[in-house]
């Protein structure tokens, strides 16, 4: 360092209280949940047997091989050989913090900052005296009219200001605080017309915010009067107090849900909803303050808890205000670090939704969560009917974007396989909607009409009646792509003939262990496997054209191997198969195709390990 720094009151307490130890000692131990703690091997033995503890909630940790234990702060100082000032200071960049430089000037801003907040806690304290007295009784008609009695009042430090203009002012200045410190404070305007200041919340219902270590640092305002404009009036920016920088009740909301519990906290809009969620028992409710969650508030929330809730009113709004907090976390998720949305039914917020249908009401709807992934698909895949190639292909343009937009490789991997997976499953149930309809228009037909005939009969031509469907597998060999969008078909399509099966049950193998699909390769697979037979048929096959990506032969080949999926004999059970009934209805879902293709590798597993039981009987 530079610099000595002098370390304020209380600013250690914020710095753990923004810090999770596991966090921190993480990216040096490699750490377990296990039940409230995280559990690994210690860094300061060489041990075998995990007896390293990290305790969020009690921000510990302690090493039973050692003997050691102790803060954040003392971990960085042991492991990483800095004195407790160095350590200090490297958290403190971590966590967003300045650490105030020891000079004449530095001082003075801490108690200059220190006279600020005890100015908000007296204009806390003046205005819950207030709501108290009969100038307040307005207010506690409204209260009580929400449902909130004199008790919660109290938790919540509610209050009012006097409906005049220097009342408070001059409360404060009797208080020893002087009119510039009023001023910087948020408490007093400036006044246009040059006379005095005049206080800046008047005739209102007032909340007061807390810091991440409780200290009230500002407030916002409920206007009472049908006229109010506008209805929530919140502090300016201050020394003390920048609104996109805060969560109202966060301090409160993080020790409600603890520390390293999993789950996250609850967000909702405004201060009423957050107020009759914790009355309601969920006391890890938050609100931002009048404005779309920012990134930094973003950030605050994954400091309590991997998984927010945003719970939204159900009107068009509320879904803009989720579309727009799912545009501005997106790029930041990681493992271990998403969100989740409630959009409330019938335009509810979850002051609403509590009184009129009870605390348990909201709890089935927070049950009820939707993942980051399925609300991003819902917006983009009802952006426009997808009726038209051009239009899927949007779709498909649209997820791909979202997509790239995580920062985090793996995450954005997952998300590239998830949203295709659901594009896949919908244009299926589309197909499946479209088929039953035809079906319905053509009275007499068993099954769907035949469709794409040409195409079909070009596949199949030159293939012998007991080798149907070689030549659709043989074209998905020489055209890899069509495995991206027709492996779960092939998965559960079933062939007369055992051999061409284990053509298709090889090239599953392949698809699963990442390997390229090569005609050749395969063919050397099948041999060495000893389906001598399966290996020649793939090898002799004439080579078939390319097929062009998203072109219409492509659509033509998956038409073509769906009616392998089809083809069903009297009893119910796809001919040739080889699978039981537990492997599902020919018409199955994506979803069915994909459990169907797992039980075919785990066949496949189980035959190798009873031929290798079998070789090893014959050996002894």
């Amino acid at each position: 360092m530079s610099q000595t720094v002098r370390i304020p009151d209380g600013f250690v307490d914020e710095l753990k209280a923004r810090i999770r130890p596991s966090d921190v000692i993480g990216r040096k131990v490699k750490l377990v949940k296990k039940g409230k703690e995280w559990v690994g091997l210690s860094p300061f033995t060489a041990e075998k047997t995990p007896s390293f503890y990290v305790n969020d909630q009690k921000r510990i940790f302690k090493c039973f091989s050692s003997g050691m234990g102790g803060d954040v702060i003392s971990f960085v100082m042991e492991t990483e050989r800095l004195s407790f000032i160095e350590a200090v200071e490297k958290l403190a960049e971590e966590a967003g913090m300045s650490l105030p430089k020891a000079s004449p000037e530095a001082a003075e801003e801490y108690d200059h900052r220190k006279r600020l907040q005890a100015a908000c806690e007296a204009a806390a304290t003046y205005f819950e005296d207030c709501l108290q007295a009969s100038e307040g009784a307005a207010a506690r008609i409204y209260l009580e009219g929400r449902g909130l009695l004199p008790a919660a009042w109290r938790r919540h430090r509610l209050g009012f200001a006097p409906d005049d203009w220097r009342k408070t002012t001059e409360h404060l200045k009797s208080e020893g605080f002087t009119i510039a410190e009023i001023l910087e404070a948020g408490l007093a305007k400036e006044s246009d017309k040059g006379g005095e200041p005049y206080d800046a919340f008047r005739g209102r219902l007032m909340f007061p915010i807390p810091d991440s270590r409780g200290g009230v640092i500002a407030f916002g305002g409920r206007g009472l009067m049908p006229d109010a404009k506008p209805k929530y009036l919140n502090s300016g920016d201050t020394p003390l107090f920048h609104k996109s920088r805060v969560l109202y009740r966060y301090k409160a909301a993080r020790e409600a849900l603890g520390h390293g519990e999993g789950g996250g906290l609850i967000v909702c809009e405004g201060y009423m909803d957050a107020i009759a969620l914790t009355e309601a028992g969920f006391g890890h409710a938050v609100a931002p303050l009048g404005t779309a969650l920012t990134e930094d508030q973003i950030a605050l929330l994954w400091r309590a808890g991997p998984e927010p809730v945003l719970c939204f009113d159900g009107d068009r709004a509320g879904l803009g205000a989720a579309f727009r907090a799912l545009d501005r976390a997106l790029p930041h998720v990681e493992p271990g670090r998403s969100l989740y949305f409630v959009l409330l039914p019938d335009g509810m917020d979850p002051d609403d939704l509590i009184r009129e249908r009870g605390p348990a009401a909201m709890a089935k709807a927070l049950e009820n969560r939707l993942a980051l992934s399925e609300l991003l698909w819902r917006r983009e895949r009802d952006v426009e009917p997808l009726d038209t190639p051009e239009r899927q292909a949007g779709l498909e343009a649209r997820l791909a974007t979202a997509a790239a937009q995580v920062k985090h490789p793996g995450v954005r991997a997952a998300y590239e396989r998830d949203l295709k997976a659901r594009m896949r499953d919908h244009f299926w149930q589309v197909r499946q909607a479209n088929r039953s309809n035809n079906s319905k228009k053509r009275p007499g037909t068993g099954h769907n009409p035949a469709s794409g005939d040409s195409g079909q009969a070009a596949l199949k031509g030159g293939a012998p009646a007991k080798l149907r469907g070689l030549g659709a597998i043989v074209r998905a060999v020489d055209s890899p792509y069509l495995l991206d969008f027709g492996a779960e078909t092939l998965a559960v399509s079933a062939f007369p003939d055992p051999d061409v099966s284990q053509i298709r049950d090889c090239i599953l193998d392949f698809v699963n262990a990442g390997k390229p699909i090569d005609r050749k390769a395969l063919s050397a697979h099948l041999l060495e496997a000893g389906n001598m037979r399966a290996s020649r048929l793939l090898k002799d096959y004439p080579d078939t054209p390319q097929i062009a990506a998203d072109g219409p032969e492509a659509r033509e080949w998956l038409i073509a191997l769906e009616q392998y999926m089809a083809v069903r004999s009297s009893d119910g059970q796809e001919p040739g198969s080889g699978m039981d009934a537990a492997s599902g209805e020919s018409t199955a879902s994506p979803s069915a195709w994909r459990r169907r293709h797992q039980l075919v590798a785990e066949r496949r597993a189980l035959r190798a390990r009873m031929n290798e039981a079998a070789g090893k009987v014959g050996e002894s």
